[in-house]
């Protein structure tokens, strides 16, 4: 099945004075919140693209976005359809970094700092190799 492009999905955005705007997307179940309107709105753009990534990923149903007319507001709320470009959110998740721990003797290691190894970079490079696959 081909992924979306780019999902729209309505978000309630709630003001209160002197506290952040928070946004809730009613058909996700998720929140974020913002310094400002523009904060806001980044923020509801990133989550809707990392919730929208995890679904994608784990194979979960896609809901259907509830119509902006339909979705309920008080006075201090309102309704904003959020958008997110997901190939560069997808790109984004695949290019990560993420930590691993590593054991090396100590002799190894105190060599490799006196010769100012980026480890980091060395085990990259390495497994690269070893995988055969080209930078």
């Amino acid at each position: 099945m081909k992924k979306a492009e780019k999902y729209f999905y309505p978000a309630v955005f709630s003001f209160e004075q002197g506290e952040e705007i928070s946004v809730v997307f009613p058909d996700l179940d998720c929140a974020t919140s913002g310094a400002n309107e523009e904060d806001a709105l980044l923020s509801a753009r990133e989550l809707l693209g990392i919730v929208m990534n995890g679904l994608e990923e784990d194979g979960e149903p896609i809901p259907a976005p509830t119509p902006l007319s339909e979705i309920p507001t008080a006075g201090n709320q309102r309704t904003v359809l959020v958008d997110v470009y997901m190939p560069s959110v997808r790109l984004a998740q695949a290019n990560r970094s993420v930590s691993r721990t590593v054991t090396l003797p100590a002799w190894l290691n105190a060599m490799g700092l006196e010769h100012n190894f980026n480890f980091s970079q060395l085990l990259q490079d390495a497994l690269k190799r070893e995988l055969h696959l080209s930078n």
